[in-house]
């Protein structure tokens, strides 16, 4: 075989190996999400990539004959043009073997294999789906040769019970790593990412992490005066208030608004807790549903407001639209009462009653044991204290002191954290 010749072959095999270089990767690397959205912007060809990563075992078995066979014609090629003119430059068969092969190999390397594919994975859906059709052009023509290896491919995967089946199921754990390289690329601002992050917490909280508790509930009875009533409401900032019977939170008949009451008494008119004008039917919510349940019932009732009850039928909290979606806007928000205070860049003001969820959020702990068992700071300290806390008890976890700075009889009101320095 003439010079000529010889480089008109290891051209062509060159070419062919580097093409079957970045459409292997180009296509096994395609984001399934970009290609769904460039075939609903009308590129049909990404519909072919996403066909092809779904059925993989063809191309697959294409790229690697191809590959090989490709490989051992250079070889083959390489070794009988060029190992001659190298034998008479060194006259020694061995060196120009040698030679030939590392020149060869070499050239392989880095044009038909190194380049084409780091090229593949800078633009990897463009690429794939400029590259889809001639690949589907090789399958075809290889397709006898495919149908031996593929189908005794199949049938050992199959007797090793080993399914070869792609997954790409978005998982919430993908979409928080999407999320957060969002950040980090700058293409997410901070409060965009917060947001997001906060929608999807929804899903796992429950309604008692946000919920008004029992001991916080202002509510009357069917009894109480007129003149108690409108200077309770006068005092409290709450908009709702439930009325029960007997002045048992156990037997709620109702709300009443505070903003219909106290009109009607500014009109000098007539008013009782009980007239059907003001009370209001009550929407009750186990407390096993989470915050999007909550939001979801909301939205299908039209209702604003809930009491939520435990399973021994218990009045345990209510809770409000606003405190659900005060958990979606999070740090987009200000409030007026922060339930975390950050005195220095190492300590924190607590409240006591502030959810498990937002407290790992401001300090950055990975986790915290046993989270299941509680939804509150307080709650956290009681586990771990093993005992009703009290004023100044403390314990260190995750690198974090965790002092109670006050209390009130049996309920925490305030707790320090102070991140201690790490110890070599």
């Amino acid at each position: 075989m003439s010079l000529l010749t010889a480089s008109i072959c290891l051209l062509l095999l060159l070419a062919l190996s580097a093409f079957v270089s970045a459409a292997e990767i180009a296509i096994a690397a395609g984001r399934k999400i970009k290609l769904q959205i460039m075939a609903k912007e009308g590129e049909v060809r990404a519909l072919d990539v996403l066909h092809m990563q779904d059925n993989p075992g063809s191309f697959i078995t294409v790229v690697q004959v191809v590959l090989n066979a490709v490989a051992i014609s250079a070889g083959a090629v390489g070794e009988s043009a060029i190992s001659p003119y190298l034998q008479l430059l060194f006259n020694n068969e061995a060196i120009a073997s040698i030679v030939s092969f590392v020149l060869i190999t070499s050239l392989f390397s880095l044009l038909a294999d190194l380049m084409p594919r780091r090229l593949a994975m800078s633009s990897t859906e463009i690429i794939a789906v400029r590259l889809v059709r001639p690949m589907m052009l090789l399958i075809f023509v290889f397709k006898p040769i495919i149908w031996v290896f593929d189908g005794a491919a199949n049938v050992i995967f199959e007797v090793l019970g080993i399914s070869t089946a792609r997954q790409d199921d978005m998982t919430s754990e993908d979409i928080y790593a999407v999320m957060d390289a969002g950040a980090e690329a700058g293409v997410l601002k901070k409060q965009e990412h917060h947001l997001i992050e906060n929608i999807f917490e929804m899903q796992e909280r429950t309604v008692t992490s946000v919920m008004n508790p029992r001991e916080h509930i202002v509510y009357f009875d069917t009894k109480t005066s007129t003149d108690k009533v409108v200077e309770t409401m006068i005092e409290q900032p709450h908009n709702k208030f439930l009325v029960c019977n007997d002045d048992d939170l156990e037997h709620i008949i109702g709300y009443v608004e505070s903003r219909s009451f106290l009109a009607l008494v500014l009109n000098q008119q007539k008013v009782s807790l009980t007239d059907k004008a003001l009370l209001k039917p009550a929407l009750f919510v186990p407390d096993t549903l989470s915050l999007f349940e909550v939001l979801e019932m909301f939205k299908s009732t039209g209702a604003d407001f809930a009491v939520i009850v435990n399973e021994y039928a218990m009045v345990v909290g209510v809770i409000t639209l606003k405190d659900v979606m005060s958990i979606v806007m999070g740090e987009l928000v200000t409030l007026e009462d922060q339930p975390i205070v950050q005195r220095t860049d190492n300590s924190w003001l607590i409240d006591g009653m502030t959810p498990i969820e937002d407290v790992v959020r401001a300090l950055d702990i990975v986790n915290l044991p046993r989270n299941q068992n509680y939804e509150t700071i307080s709650g956290f300290m009681m586990y771990m204290l093993r005992k009703i806390p009290k004023k100044t008890d403390t314990i260190e976890y995750a690198n974090y002191r965790f002092e109670i700075l006050d209390t009130e009889k049996l309920k925490i009101n305030q707790m320090l954290v102070t991140k201690l320095e790490e110890t070599a």
